[in-house]
């Protein structure tokens, strides 16, 4: 089996915690210039923009060097560029460390931060934030947690050793619990195991359950509930058997008890304006339990955040 070349390192530094964007020119095509592949290929960026990259000397090869717009198609060519980054609101909550050594860094991400850059979310991110209040430009992660779902997650200094941290959430080798607030309902048996069929649609924001042999599985427990002014409340603890995208929250929404906040189960609600924090969804990732793959270390780690609809509901619901 042939192995495949790693491409070349990036050329340009990071900016702001990002890495440069990295485009290698395809085996073949019709194509007779760098520029008129990039026109094409980049041409959500608006009109003009390329070239005017080009003139600015923005696109650059392996060697660091400005690639003209003239220069002739090379397939297989690495160009370099640093993307405009999005306008983006501030996220006003600390990103937490709860563990750092020469491998590893535990943060506890806040509600409404995303883990990586994805879309509109860019520099507003746990991985770049981190990135540049620790000093560490090749820090990666190592899974990813919804933007809105507040927690534990666990990132990799060393690039070549990230593939062994990835292949325990992979392999399922990493014991999770989350925490939930959701309305109680007594007449629900708990605990118990939900399986279903999860299916998610590129460019679809909900997940669905559809017919078929369960690819999800989500042990469901019942930690404390109390009377509330609107509805009795749930401290719900979730253990969730894999990985599907939103499982806990369709999982929920479909034992009738969706959590607090969520405005994609059990329907969608009209999307939240950028900027507004109120409300935030009452799902926690609370412990994260591993074997080190390169250490070989037992690690248990626990977040030390509260969900607010529980200790604080009227300030939650926005009454305060």
């Amino acid at each position: 089996m042939r192995r495949r070349t790693p491409p070349p390192p990036p050329p340009l530094p990071q900016r702001d915690g990002i890495d440069p964007v990295r485009v290698r020119l395809p085996p073949a095509g019709p194509w007779s210039t760098v520029r008129e592949h990039l026109v094409e290929r980049l041409s959500g960026a608006g009109a003009g923009v390329v070239d005017g990259m080009f003139a600015a000397g923005l696109f650059v090869g392996a060697d660091g060097r400005a690639v003209p717009g003239d220069a002739p198609f090379e397939p297989g060519m690495y160009v370099w560029f640093h993307r405009a980054l999005p306008a983006e609101v501030p996220v006003p909550f600390p990103l937490e460390i709860v563990y750092r050594d020469e491998h590893i860094v535990v943060a506890d991400k806040p509600h409404f931060l995303a883990t990586t850059p994805r879309g509109g979310h860019v520099a507003e991110t746990a991985l770049a934030r981190l990135r540049r209040e620790l000093g560490i430009p090749a820090l990666g992660a190592a899974h990813r947690l919804d933007r809105l779902t507040a927690g534990l997650v666990l990132f990799t200094v060393r690039p070549e050793e990230r593939g062994a941290y990835q292949g325990l959430f992979r392999e399922r080798r990493v014991h999770k619990e989350y925490e939930a607030v959701a309305p109680y309902d007594p007449a629900l048996p708990l605990p118990r195991t939900v399986r279903s069929r999860i299916v998610k649609v590129r460019g679809v924001p909900a997940a669905l359950e559809t017919e078929g042999d369960p690819n999800a599985v989500s042990r469901v427990g019942l930690i404390s509930h109390r009377p509330g002014p609107d509805l009795a409340l749930g401290r719900y603890r979730l253990v969730p058997g894999t990985g599907q995208t939103h499982q806990l929250r369709v999982h929920m929404a479909s034992l009738g008890v969706p959590v607090l906040g969520d405005p994609l189960y059990p329907e969608v609600t009209p999307a939240v304006p950028a900027g507004d924090f109120r409300r935030p969804l009452q799902l926690l990732s609370r412990e994260l339990g591993f074997t080190d793959p390169v250490t070989g270390r037992e690690h248990r780690f626990r977040s030390a955040r509260s969900l607010g609809a529980w200790t604080a509901y009227e300030e939650w619901a926005g009454r305060q």
